[in-house]
């Protein structure tokens, strides 16, 4: 069976980060904020969980499944009427499971300044067609920074998997 999972592995061609990066905007809308007239978490949380996925389905040409969220980091609050850019882009990949690094920025129409407002590291599987765990394409890195990037993944990885043990 091993024999037959690394032959599968030849035959799948690697993709760069670059190639399966997502960038998707949104309108920060009345129905998205709390009283104060700042963005919702969960609002946000859902948005970063889409970006994320289409990014991790556009390196796997598979429907993925969240697994696991990392981290998520409020560093500033976006406001109503604020444009909301999120850039997806994969940072490890393992047999079947891929991380996917989200950063959220939000930019004010009035003055043009834009912030990076949020940070979320997502781990995703893909699924065949009976929703069964499958292989992904490699990822090719290209430079240092890719390389750096995908080490620190592989520390977070050791950390949820270490976590997961404790439990």
């Amino acid at each position: 069976m091993d024999k037959d999972l690394n032959e599968h592995k030849k035959h799948l061609k690697g993709k760069t980060p670059g190639q399966s990066e997502i960038e998707m905007t949104q309108l920060v809308l009345p129905n998205d904020t709390n009283i104060l007239g700042n963005l919702l978490g969960g609002q946000l949380m859902h948005w970063i969980d889409i970006a994320g996925a289409l990014a991790a389905s556009r390196h796997s040409n598979k429907v993925v499944a969240t697994v696991a969220l990392d981290s998520l980091d409020f560093r500033h609050p976006v406001r109503l009427g604020e444009m909301v850019i999120l850039k997806a882009r994969l940072t490890w990949v393992g047999r079947t499971s891929m991380e996917v690094s989200v950063d959220v920025y939000a930019e004010n129409m009035k003055t043009g300044n834009t912030i990076l407002t949020n940070k979320a590291f997502i781990t995703f599987v893909a699924l065949d067609d009976d929703g069964k765990p499958t292989e992904v394409p490699p990822l090719i890195l290209e430079t240092e920074e890719e390389r750096r990037v995908y080490k620190e993944a592989e520390k977070r990885r050791e950390y949820r998997l270490k976590r997961r043990e404790k439990e």
